[in-house]
């Protein structure tokens, strides 16, 4: 029988997968949801503006929460709530209904990520880190990619409703396993909450994160550019509060670590490139390789699968050569993998890009599984709850800005060369212009000390 850091990292994979694949998965069925509902597409897309609001808002708060009412218990009622506005969701008659039911399940998608890593990072020994993080990896690298195809095989053959209610047996099933598995954590002491960061986070991070997915799907350049001075602004103003109070909601402080200050910059880089691809590659497939949605599935699934094959590699690798090294090679294999999907083109044949998309599902899922243990090496057991916040924070902007590049540089490639649909040299710019980011990595990689993270790999420098 499985048990130790598998079984904890599986359950927590679990309820990370439910809602990876749902933030996916929904983005087939949005044409569907306009008619259902009588709106233009343009209007359905507030679906997807009430979930990121909702993470926006409180994801920030999931620390301090886990920190008052034990992680164990929030992680739960994470689910629960993901779980209630699932069943809010297909219930929904109107647009006005969805999007406030789509905000409730946000509330405990949101949750969901940090506590659940944070759910593992206290019920996990250090030298089992770096394995139970690549067990957790993979519902970040397979959701995303089984969420087209899934979505397009239920509205297609069942009633769009399903795209949620297909949560509910997840989250029973997950919230069973977390109180019967996973012990609960002792409620630090209470400190006071810091409503005043709480606001201002949320007037930082909504507008970011909302202008930078404005950016990558429309033309509302005067929008964009108001939303994204408003989230500066309410930044710089949130920096200016954290200076002043002793325990911030999101704490800059934690960047004086050095291992997590670094994984924060590399990670929020290669994140980029992981935003852009499940947008890309799909489109790429169909409207230039001329596949259909359920080949293109198939096809994409490579990089799931890769993933999966990386799980049992890289407790070795790092073992072998320590962090510095590892993500140091692999921040320059990576992106040069995903940069040789810009070269596809009509005569490749499939066996050929479904190696390459596994090659780079493996190298792409070993660096975040390198930096999600690294960020934590060395922070005390008393700022964890922050520090989960706090990455998590970071990783969903760039998750959305990768999302907002990519989508960009193929707009303007197109409007370049004269194109009203997107060819394979547009692709080409748009994965180019996202993997030269995501090589920027290599500078903070290299920045790692010889023995960092050496309590995790076992890795002796020298």
């Amino acid at each position: 029988m499985m048990g130790g850091y598998r079984r904890t990292a599986l359950i927590v994979a679990c309820a990370l997968f439910m809602q990876n694949l749902d933030a996916t998965v929904l983005t087939t069925a949005l044409p569907v949801l306009a008619r259902e509902f009588a709106v233009s597409p343009a209007d359905i897309s507030l679906a997807l503006t009430g979930y990121l609001l909702a993470l926006a808002v409180f994801i920030p708060a999931s620390g301090p929460v886990a920190d008052r009412f034990g992680s164990r218990r929030t992680f739960q009622l994470a689910i629960a709530l993901f779980m209630l506005g699932s069943i809010a969701c297909g219930f929904s008659q109107r647009l006005e209904t969805l999007v406030m039911a789509r905000f409730l399940q946000g509330a405990g998608g949101a949750m969901m990520v940090p506590v659940g890593r944070l759910v593992l990072l206290r019920s996990v020994e250090k030298r089992d880190l770096v394995p139970a993080m690549a067990w957790l990896t993979m519902p970040a690298m397979i959701g995303p990619i089984l969420g087209p195809p899934v979505g397009g095989a239920i509205v297609t053959w069942l009633e769009w409703r399903w795209i949620f209610w297909i949560n509910v047996p997840m989250g029973l099933l997950g919230i069973a396993l977390v109180g019967l598995y996973i012990p609960e954590s002792t409620p630090t002491a209470r400190k006071p909450f810091d409503m005043i960061g709480f606001l201002l986070c949320a007037l930082a991070l909504g507008p970011l994160i909302f202008g930078l997915q404005l950016a990558g799907r429309a033309s509302q350049w005067t929008l964009v550019a108001l939303l994204l001075a408003t989230g500066g602004l309410a930044g710089l103003l949130y920096l200016r509060h954290a200076r002043r109070v002793p325990n911030p909601l999101l704490d800059p402080a934690l960047l004086h670590i050095p291992t997590f200050r670094l994984s924060v910059i590399g990670g929020t880089l290669i994140r980029i490139t992981q935003g852009a691809m499940p947008f890309l590659m799909p489109m790429l497939l169909q409207l230039a390789f001329g596949l259909t949605a359920a080949a293109s599935g198939g096809t994409t699934l490579a990089s799931a699968m890769g993933a999966f094959v990386m799980k049992g590699a890289a407790r070795r690798l790092l073992w072998r050569f320590g962090f510095r090294t590892t993500l140091t090679v692999i921040g320059l294999l990576a992106p040069l993998a995903y940069s040789f999907t810009g070269l596809i083109r009509h005569d490749w044949p499939i066996a050929a890009i479904f190696a390459l998309l596994l090659v780079c599902g493996f190298l792409i899922s070993l660096q975040f599984t390198a930096y999600n243990a690294i960020a934590y090496a060395d922070v005390e057991a008393d700022r964890m709850s922050q520090a989960t916040s706090f990455y998590a924070t970071f990783q969903q902007l760039s998750l959305s800005l990768g999302i907002c590049i990519g989508a960009s540089a193929l707009g303007l490639a197109m409007h370049w060369n004269g194109h009203v649909q997107p060819t394979f040299g547009d692709f080409t710019v748009a994965i180019w212009t996202v993997t030269a980011i995501s090589l920027c990595a290599v500078f903070s990689n290299r920045a790692f000390a010889a023995d960092a993270g050496a309590a995790l790999s076992g890795h002796r420098a020298g």
